[in-house]
């Protein structure tokens, strides 16, 4: 199968806007939990993870007034990955450009607003704007305005595992032929106190309210539940003949996707990792990667006891020679329908740069889970080979191969 080139990246995550500062942000290792959103006062679980102050007005203001937050994020990620590829949208065909984007949910802030607007003072009082702010397959047709990409477009909705499942469709538009380039991520923005409850009353999310900065936790010991987060992540995909054809070296290829479902349970993971390890499975098959090529893995690490459970059972099983493991998620949180596309592109970093980032909170790794963690610092090794895991509701299981050019 025809080898992707990842040609351009673009991060909006609670590290910071861009790239760089990203990246820099998860090397050091230190969280970015808020304390006490103001959204969220009062509530049983009151902190987030949330991206700084945003300059927005590139965007104009109108574009900013009518769309939602989830929105806004992507189209300033893909400014920022179309960049970084040095590709022209006023000159590319656009019928050859497709767009897929990973999205859990949607506009929820718009939803609960004007929901609120509804019932405090009526049906007049709800914006007409209501529906295209909140539908979630909005976010790929405003990409695709503002970029004219004529080509297949579609948002993919696979809970966590929503912007993985975005890049590995984006791959399979490349390697059929459907399209040139592909621009592909995820986003998510749902800080809101209906949607904070719902996780917390779930029992998914940390309460750890006196200690927002400890609270995600992955792998360690003493979690207990994930922290929430928005952020938005974009790839720009292309085949590697024809970013060698315009002499754009990338940043990584992109070699091969797996992906399973555990048909087990509406929320919970397989307690065997049977659909992980099976996903683990393709992913190197499609790849042509034998276990011991595996340089590093980028882990889902959500900091539930389910999960992180479930996934070192799976790494343990499929990759016993025990490569670097990461979370990122103990940095930036877990920004659900984003989180996929994030974690593909730090990925794509760490190969670049040949520094695995730590886990941040991990002290004391659970007894239970086996693994060879980065912890406390940057680990400094070349990462030729590296594996993307991304697990949701539903039972959904991707993971993403990448290697170093």
């Amino acid at each position: 199968m025809a080898e992707i080139a990842v040609t351009g990246l673009g991060l909006l995550t609670p590290a910071g806007a861009g790239v760089d500062a990203t990246w820099r942000r998860v090397c050091e290792g230190g969280s970015t939990v808020a304390a006490t959103h103001a959204d969220l006062a009062g509530l049983r679980v009151d902190f987030c993870c949330a991206i700084p102050e945003l300059d927005m007005s590139g965007l104009g203001r109108r574009t900013v007034y009518r769309l939602d937050r989830f929105t806004r994020l992507a189209l300033l990620a893909a400014r920022e990955a179309l960049a970084d590829s040095g590709l022209d949208a006023a000159s590319w065909d656009g019928a050859r450009v497709g767009v897929v984007m990973g999205c859990g949910l949607g506009g929820a802030a718009t939803w609960e607003k004007q929901h609120a607007r509804l019932l405090e003072r009526g049906p007049a009082a709800v914006s007409p704007l209501l529906l295209p702010m909140m539908l979630p397959n909005m976010v790929a047709g405003e990409v695709a305005l503002a970029f004219g990409a004529r080509g297949p477009g579609c948002v993919t909705s696979t809970a966590c595992a929503s912007g993985a499942t975005a890049i590995s469709v984006a791959r399979d538009l490349l390697t059929s032929h459907q399209c040139d380039v592909v621009i592909a991520g995820g986003t998510e923005s749902l800080n809101t106190p209906l949607i904070v409850t719902g996780f917390a009353n779930l029992g998914a999310l940390s309460t750890r309210c006196g200690d927002p900065a400890g609270a995600s936790r992955p792998f360690d010991a003493d979690r207990d539940g994930f922290v929430m987060a928005e952020a938005a992540g974009i790839l720009v995909l292309e085949r590697a003949a024809d970013a060698a054809a315009r002499r754009r070296r990338p940043r990584a290829l992109l070699v091969g996707c797996g992906s399973s479902n555990d048909a087990h349970h509406p929320t919970a993971p397989h307690p065997e990792a049977r659909g992980a390890r099976e996903a683990l499975h393709k992913a190197l098959d499609d790849a042509g990667f034998a276990a011991g090529d595996v340089d590093h893995v980028n882990a889902h690490g959500t900091a539930t006891l389910l999960n992180d459970t479930m996934e070192a059972k799976a790494i343990s099983a499929v990759l016993p020679d025990g490569p670097p493991v990461t979370s990122t998620k103990g940095v930036l949180g877990h920004s659900l329908g984003a989180t996929g596309a994030v974690e593909a592109a730090l990925t794509v970093l760490a190969i670049e740069h040949s520094t695995i980032p730590p886990t941040a909170n991990l002290d004391s790794p659970d007894p239970a889970v086996d693994l060879n963690f980065v912890t406390k610092t940057a680990l400094h090794q070349p990462v030729r080979a590296a594996l993307s895991n991304s697990f949701g509701f539903g039972g959904y299981n991707v993971v993403l191969a990448f290697r170093a050019v």
